[in-house]
């Protein structure tokens, strides 16, 4: 599979909120500030994982789904990608 620039783009903005939080954490900012990065970069990985899964999917359904019982074949394994991400 192709990963488009959006995608990168989206794990990119992810890498630059963990260093900021690293850096939070060498300023001695304060702990509820920094958790509440985490929490946003959690929220942030979660969305570019579904994206990535949901961009799979389509990629899939459209190229190698050719049945019906392949096509519930990769629906499951997306579904079975997102649970295993949680």
């Amino acid at each position: 599979m192709d990963y488009s620039s959006d995608m990168k783009n989206r794990l990119k903005r992810v890498e630059g909120q963990v260093r900021g939080v690293l850096r939070m954490m060498d300023e001695e900012k304060d702990c509820k500030d920094i958790i509440t990065q985490m929490s946003a970069i959690r929220s942030a990985l979660d969305r570019a994982t579904a994206y990535v899964v949901a961009r799979n999917l389509e990629t899939c359904l459209r190229n190698e789904a050719e049945s019906e019982e392949k096509r519930e074949e990769v629906i499951e394994e997306a579904i079975n990608m997102l649970v295993k991400s949680r």
